[in-house]
């Protein structure tokens, strides 16, 4: 019998336990970065918006990256699977630089 391999990955994030409305949200993105992103991970940024709509959803705040920019993650289920979406704000727009399941 062949033992199941677990991997444990631990972010330095902090949690938002009421993430914000989507009702009115504007999302955009970089074409070329959402064609390398299909590519890669086989999702659109289109689909990926609908991880921000799944009402139990969770909003992370990557503190690894970049200390100008604040950076975040959408953990939501979309078709049945739980799709992380990579963005950052510009103003009111959430603007997606990655997504996968």
């Amino acid at each position: 019998m062949q033992k199941k391999s677990h991997t444990n990955v631990w972010l330095r994030t902090t949690v938002s336990c009421e993430p914000p409305s989507v009702e009115g949200a504007r999302f955009d993105w970089d074409p070329g970065k959402d064609h390398e992103n299909q590519r890669k991970h086989g999702v659109a940024f289109a689909k990926a918006q609908f991880a921000f709509a799944d009402p139990p959803r969770i909003i992370a705040e990557d503190r690894s990256h970049s200390s100008r920019k604040k950076r975040s993650y959408c953990f939501g289920v979309v078709e049945g699977g739980i799709l992380t979406g990579w963005f950052t704000y510009r103003g009111t727009v959430t603007r997606i630089y990655g997504a996968g399941y």
